[in-house]
């Protein structure tokens, strides 16, 4: 039997999944993986901050997916201006920048791109 602290958990939390592609440059993506495994404290605090619960990021090829948790203060549009206002988040975003590139059916200006959820294991 699930505790009411997981219950309760389990109804405050939600997950989105995202994508995004890397330039497809075994060179560019094995330096995106060196500084993900030193992402800047600022940044883990920014994550933090916002409302993110927890994150995964996987690879396959040049394909990013982000699995994100999130509790009931989190917004995506709060996050982008939290972002917006934050020097270091910015300063992280541009170096970034050079590794990634858009996937085709994103919109003008857009990264990391909301999965649908097409099947949850009842």
């Amino acid at each position: 039997m699930r505790s009411l602290q997981a219950v309760t958990k389990k109804m405050k939390t939600q997950r989105y999944c995202l994508l995004l592609d890397l330039e497809d440059d075994p060179a560019l993506i094995e330096e995106y993986k060196k500084y993900h495994q030193g992402v800047w404290p600022e940044i883990i605090q920014s994550i933090k901050g916002s409302g993110i619960e927890d994150m995964e990021i996987y690879l396959l090829g040049n394909r990013l997916t982000m699995i994100i948790e999130v509790n009931e203060n989190f917004s995506f549009r709060q996050k982008a201006e939290m972002d917006a206002a934050d020097p270091t988040v910015q300063k992280w975003e541009a170096l970034m920048a050079q590794f990634q590139k858009p996937l085709p059916w994103a919109k003008k200006g857009e990264k990391w791109v909301k999965a649908e959820c097409v099947f949850k294991l009842p």
